[in-house]
């Protein structure tokens, strides 16, 4: 963890390059705070330009449509009321109002939420609530109304439920930082009395770590895949030499270490991260363990990919990060032996390796705190990953009996759907924008909100895409805005694609149905736009391939009428298609 005074010196250069614009407002005195997280920013990689509003300027800020906070424009609003500063509102209440607190601050900041929405959009990054132990009633304080410490963690709940209904409200989970550190480290009296700080200097780092963790995932930045070592790592012992009678795993002795590890790990897969396997070990002798031993937590369906075999680990992440087709930068590393954590940093600089503890036992607490898998956004197609994936290298196997592409791709039975965005599916299309890197012609980020804005606006035209075969179903796969410039006119706002259907065919049904689409809205002109970034010059060319016309540097038009269906051979869901996969 850096200082503050490291991040003081990091904040004082300017962004490099595009930079998230985070206006920051809160309660109590901020300038500080706000130094901290454009320092951690700048050493993260991740450049921000940070305007620190006057202190306890909230309501003034919001209000105002011309305040300094909207003319700033920002990417992302950080609100921060202090507990500190509700105590003494709260006691400064009389009796009979106590009682209601937790809802009229609740109703405050729904308040604040509207404003920042109308005149915004954009991102809301709201600092939870850290408990203050008011001993008016000593530990009866939990079941008397009218106690601070009753309307705090009553307020907690109602924000809680809150933001769970609101897709651009991302929390920065205050109390579990001063649950780590402590009241002590978390707060200084004597610095809020003289300046009314209410995050001590040294919390300051771990708070804003927190907030440049959640813009980084906001940005697509996040970890989506977890290389595993086995030996030592994910149970105790060596498997090759203990045997399966010998590893430590269950809930007796050491082995309740690695069965809590792995029950975390469960938990990420089911959140949607992929578990992969990399160790110096016969095949066979690896597997065993997932397969017969009774206390194993994970098995061989959670594991997305399984390497084995006496290569070096940086070869074997190399080929997992070749077969999964996601970015090095997206792939995390644990085992418990120095030489390989380094060995892997060395060759594969791009991969995070922790530096894991030497007792295992440690292990949890560790990644824990280290919060390498923030989520900007969950859906429930989440926990379905690890199958898709399973089911692709099914398909790749399936590949190898086939003469040709054609015949392979005939015979995977393929069917798409094009649909316009529904409320079942924001999470899902909101969360595609925020994590689609490679396959995205702008590159442009919406959350849940957003999402349902543009579904609900006549100044749109949208579909999201579906994929199934023999295998499985992908799942929503594909998605595309289309903005109307006029009533015959509009411009591909977005257009990205999993990068796990690639070259079978799913590029042509999609550019198929987004034509129908705008044909069907009365829409006869399309104008693409293609903004490179450092991760999609793979659809550098995409415009070209599927038949628009260049107009300009990286500009593209295409004519709806008189628009040739391209070949594919998926089945649009609901029709029939001849063998060759045109319309009958």
């Amino acid at each position: 963890m850096y200082s503050f005074q490291e991040l003081k010196r990091a904040a004082k250069a300017p962004p490099a390059g595009t930079a998230y614009r985070l206006a920051v407002l809160g309660n109590s005195a901020t300038q500080m705070l706000s130094t901290a997280i454009k320092g951690y920013g700048a050493l993260r990689g991740i450049p921000l330009k940070v305007l620190d509003v006057d202190y306890n300027q909230i309501d003034q800020q919001l209000l105002d449509p011309q305040s300094e906070t909207y003319r700033f424009a920002p990417n992302g609003v950080l609100l921060y009321l202090a507990s500190e500063k509700l105590y003494e509102e709260f006691m400064d209440m009389l009796s009979s109002q106590r009682p209601r607190f937790a809802e009229l601050y609740r109703d405050k900041l729904l308040r604040y939420w509207e404003l920042i929405d109308r005149h915004c959009g954009c991102d809301i990054l709201q600092f939870g609530f850290v408990e203050i132990e008011d001993r008016a009633f000593g530990n009866y304080s939990c079941k008397v109304e009218t106690s601070f410490t009753y309307q705090m963690r009553k307020l907690g709940y109602l924000m809680q439920e809150e933001e769970s209904r609101h897709g651009n409200i991302y929390p920065v989970d205050l109390s579990a930082i001063q649950n780590r550190i402590g009241r002590g480290a978390f707060f200084s009296r004597h610095m809020y009395y003289a300046s009314k700080l209410t995050i001590a200097i040294p919390a300051l780092p771990e708070v804003a770590k927190q907030v440049v963790d959640i813009i980084r995932a906001r940005q697509g930045k996040g970890m989506k895949c977890i290389v595993l070592d086995l030996d030592n790592t994910l149970w105790g012992g060596v498997i090759g030499d203990d045997g399966m009678g010998g590893i430590e795993i269950g809930e007796l002795g050491r082995g309740h270490v690695f069965t809590n590890f792995q029950r975390w790990l469960k938990q990420l897969k089911e959140r949607g991260l992929l578990l992969a396997v990399c160790s110096k070990n016969d095949d066979c002798t690896a597997r065993e363990p997932f397969e017969k031993h009774p206390e194993m937590v994970l098995r061989l369906e959670d594991i997305s990919l399984f390497v084995a075999n006496w290569e070096d680990k940086a070869s074997n992440i190399a080929h997992i990060q070749k077969a999964l087709n996601l970015g090095m930068d997206s792939f995390v590393f644990l085992d418990d032996n120095a030489f390989e954590r380094n060995l892997v940093r060395s060759l594969l600089p791009e991969v995070t390796v922790p530096e894991l503890p030497e007792d295992p036992a440690q292990y949890l607490d560790f990644l824990q705190r280290e919060n390498l898998f923030e989520a900007a956004s969950f859906s429930e197609e989440d926990s379905q990953r690890t199958k898709q994936y399973r089911a692709e290298f099914a398909r790749q196997t399936s590949r190898q009996q086939f003469a040709t592409i054609d015949e392979y791709l005939r015979g995977l039975m393929m069917v798409g759907s094009a649909r316009p965005f529904d409320e079942l599916h924001y999470a899902r299309i909101a969360q595609l924008t925020q994590r689609s890197n490679q396959f995205n012609l702008r590159t442009v980020r919406y959350t849940e909100e957003e999402i349902a804005r543009i579904a609900k606006s006549e100044e749109y035209v949208t579909r999201y895409f579906t994929l199934q075969d023999k295998f499985g179903d992908h799942g929503l796969v594909s998605v595309v805005i289309l903005k109307r410039e006029n009533p015959e006119t509009a411009s591909i706002d977005t257009w990205l694609m999993s990068c796990r259907v690639l070259k079978r065919g799913m590029e042509e049904f999609v550019v198929n149905g987004l034509v129908t689409a705008a044909k069907e809205a009365g829409i006869q002109i399309l104008k693409g736009e293609y903004i490179p970034t450092k991760k999609n010059a793979m659809v550098e060319h995409l415009y070209v391939d599927m038949g628009f016309t260049p107009v300009g540097e990286n500009q593209y038009i295409l004519t709806c009428e008189g628009y040739q269906p391209k070949h594919t051979y998926i089945i649009e869901a609901g029709s029939e298609k001849n063998e060759q996969g045109n319309m009958l």
